[in-house]
């Protein structure tokens, strides 16, 4: 039991170490907030939270796995290499492309109900 809760206690500190060194990571937690609200405001129903969910989970982990990618490129390469700096940016390319499908995904959840809402 105890090696389970260290396993959690080490996640969270993840968690907590992603959110001090990365500014993406807190715009992506203030949009995620930002679009609960509207979701709760709007009425989601259990498929569209689901999707909803799911969405907001892809965006958050690939910035989790940049940002650890970005840290052990660092420690291997500390110097500017070609190499890595490829690896970075298609990492980064990776959350790019998840927020933009998560924009797109909000469109398609979030526009309908706001038209019928006016």
């Amino acid at each position: 039991m105890k090696h389970i809760v260290k396993s959690f206690k080490y996640a969270f500190e993840g968690i907590k170490e992603a959110f001090k060194s990365e500014r993406n990571m807190k715009v992506h937690f203030s949009l995620m907030i930002l679009t609960i609200i509207l979701g709760i405001v709007l009425k989601l129903s259990s498929i569209e939270w689901a999707i909803l969910t799911i969405t907001i989970g892809l965006v958050l982990i690939l910035e989790f796995i940049n940002t650890s990618l970005e840290q052990i490129v660092d420690i291997v390469s500390p110097e500017k290499q070609e190499k890595a700096r490829i690896a970075k940016d298609v990492a980064a390319a990776g959350v790019l492309i998840s927020a933009i499908v998560s924009v797109l995904v909000g469109i398609f959840l979030f526009v309908p109900k706001c038209i019928d809402w006016i």
